[in-house]
């Protein structure tokens, strides 16, 4: 019998390769292990068969940034860290109308940054990236960014309550900031669709609770210049090279 050695050990004394070589093709899911891709160095093989592809390359990896439709009642924070990005995403989620032609990679999933956190009973869009330029841009943009949310509502909106929405009349200040001028507009009878930059966690209820109806859901369709389009809840999709927030 073959004693089982690591993935990584075997492949390097096939390829007459380093290591940590090994381990690049292994994680850029290049490596099969009796026809099974495997994406972890540490996997134990004995008389199996290993091949490399063809096209494996050891060029470092683009960065990857990845469109989730949250469903309401999943958290999605940025404390949750990797743990919550595994939950969160993975191959059998992915939308099938994606057209990145990427393919999904556990190291996506595993090392994605949340960097548009969206309340647990809310749904709708969310960001996960790799991308440091990604990050940045979300984070220093935050207070200018435009956010579209379609949110439904019970009760009597108060006289002049969808201008004051609006800060036709009046601002709001929530948390002792003054908040910037929202766009908001009623879609039918019990939705309201609200585009509104910098929004906060609570700034919409607080809103709607000023002029007297309450948030009985909220979905966000759209970060910057970037929708959830025809995403399916618990699905998710690449960013394309072309898009940009």
């Amino acid at each position: 019998m073959t004693e089982p050695v690591r993935l990584a050990k075997r492949l390097a004394e096939m390829l007459s390769c380093s290591r940590r070589e090994a381990e690049q093709y292994i994680e850029g899911g290049w490596v099969t292990v009796d026809g099974v891709t495997i994406e972890e160095p540490q996997f134990r093989v004995s008389g199996q068969a290993v091949v490399l592809d063809r096209d494996a390359s050891l060029l470092a990896m683009t960065p990857v940034t990845m469109l989730l439709h949250k469903p309401a009642g999943q958290e999605a924070q940025p404390e949750g860290g990797a743990a919550q990005a595994a939950q969160l995403l993975s191959a059998a989620t992915q939308s099938p109308d994606d057209r990145s032609g990427i393919r999904p990679l556990r190291k996506h999933f595993s090392t994605a940054e949340l960097v548009t956190p969206l309340a647990t009973p809310a749904s709708g869009l969310v960001v996960l990236t790799q991308d440091w330029r990604v990050v940045r841009k979300l984070r220093e943009d935050a207070r200018v960014m435009e956010h579209e949310v379609i949110v439904d509502v019970s009760g009597n909106i108060k006289p002049g309550g969808l201008d004051r929405l609006n800060r036709v009349d009046h601002g709001f200040t929530f948390r002792g900031v003054l908040l910037p001028p929202a766009k908001v507009s009623w879609q039918s009878e019990t939705r309201l669709r609200f585009a509104l930059k910098g929004e906060m966690p609570g700034q919409i209820a607080y809103m709607c609770e000023s002029v007297g109806l309450v948030v009985e859901a909220m979905k966000r369709l759209r970060i910057g210049r970037v929708s959830m389009s025809q995403l399916q809840p618990g699905q998710w999709r690449y960013l394309l090279p072309h898009e940009r927030f």
